[in-house]
């Protein structure tokens, strides 16, 4: 009876001590539960632990115990409901993700899609398990990446090609600019530079390992050409400067002459060697040359405005004084003719022949110096009528 006794009491000790570990362990899960700071899978792994260590505590067929089991169950299914709700989320976010990466997966813009891609990759590490579809769904995931970075590596193959056709394009772009350096048609040879320029930006792009290099021998090449044309119009400015300097002076002796308002001989030639001297300077430019011979030019017209109004003046005196010439001789042959008559008249009551013969010889006189002052008329006319 003692030996029954004493193996009832160690039966009894053993269920307390079984009781005591099932609660401790249904608070350990309480504790794995309410923990904030374990994620949903580390949950699960204690989770786990737990239920192999409560099923390893013999089971003695208590009221008690079947209570234990069922908190101990209870409490675990709160984590399990709470993996199922993340798993749920998980699979939720990975569907927008492959959806949003489906539409990506067509899309032209490379370098942005490209880190779109890898937000969408990032998002997919975030957003957890997706428990027994996690695969499936990386499979669809991972297909709408690929068939978008596949087109890009076509793209690129493509691109490379293309790279090649321009960068040959470019090269001979760079031959025709050396060929141009040693010209010396300014205009001309710039506006050819515009044009393969032209051709150049038409070109597009060689490709990062190219194009630079390609763009500076291009940049070199033309250089030559424009460092030549800014030496060559440096110096032609430098010319056209002293140029102006030179017209300045002769724009300040015609202004000179010009306001005296001496129509001499020697003013004219003078104003006529100024404008000789002015073509044998050259250019002074476009701008300052307009200008610059507009003043010498309203000199210039003025002096000789002012000589032909001058030499009319001077003519219409001249014609004048021929009148009046005219006018004198007429004068002078009326006065003949009358005399001549008057001869006439007298020699007709004379009886001397010495006396007739002289009054004869007096007419002839006259009618001589009458012929002699016709022609001087005649030639004052002939020179008025010139």
């Amino acid at each position: 009876m003692a030996e029954e006794y004493k193996n009832y009491n160690e039966e009894v000790d053993d269920m307390d001590a079984d009781i005591e570990e099932k609660e401790a362990l249904i608070q350990e899960a309480k504790e794995v539960e309410a923990n904030e700071e374990l994620t949903e899978n580390e949950k699960i792994d204690r989770a786990e632990d737990l239920r192999r260590r409560f099923r390893r505590i013999h089971f003695s067929q208590s009221v008690y115990e079947e209570q234990l089991h069922d908190q101990f169950e209870t409490v675990l299914d709160k984590i399990y409901a709470k993996r199922d709700e993340q798993i749920q989320k998980s699979v939720a976010l990975k569907e927008d993700l492959i959806k949003r990466a489906k539409e990506l997966a067509d899309s032209d813009q490379w370098k942005q899609t490209t880190e779109k891609m890898k937000t969408l990759m990032d998002e997919w590490k975030a957003a957890g398990n997706a428990g027994r579809k996690d695969d499936e769904l990386w499979e669809q995931f991972h297909d709408a990446r690929q068939k978008f970075y596949d087109r890009k590596h076509e793209h690129w193959e493509e691109m490379n090609q293309s790279f090649e056709q321009v960068r040959q394009v470019k090269e001979s772009l760079i031959e025709k600019a050396k060929a141009l350096q040693n010209s010396e048609e300014w205009k001309k040879t710039s506006q050819a530079y515009r044009d393969l320029m032209d051709e150049w930006k038409a070109a597009g792009s060689a490709g990062r390992e190219y194009e630079d290099a390609l763009w500076t021998a291009f940049c070199d090449a033309r250089q030559v050409f424009y460092d030549r044309r800014n030496e060559y119009f440096d110096a032609l400015h430098e010319k056209q400067d002293e140029n102006y300097e030179k017209k300045e002076q002769l724009v300040k002796q015609a202004q000179l002459i010009a306001e005296t308002e001496s129509y001499t001989r020697e003013n004219t030639e003078t104003m006529k060697n100024l404008s000789v001297e002015w073509k044998d300077i050259g250019s002074c430019g476009r701008e300052k040359e307009n200008k610059i011979w507009s003043e010498f030019r309203s000199f210039m017209d003025n002096y000789f405005e002012g000589l032909r109004a001058f030499n009319e003046k001077k003519h219409q005196d001249w014609v004048e004084r021929m009148h009046d010439t005219v006018a004198h001789k007429q004068s002078l042959i009326d006065n003949q003719k009358r005399q001549i008559k008057q001869l006439n008249d007298d020699m007709n009551g004379l009886l001397s022949d010495s006396e007739r013969d002289q009054i004869e010889e007096d007419i002839k006189d006259k009618e001589k110096f009458i012929s002699e002052l016709e022609d001087e008329i005649a030639d004052i006319d002939e020179k008025l009528n010139e």
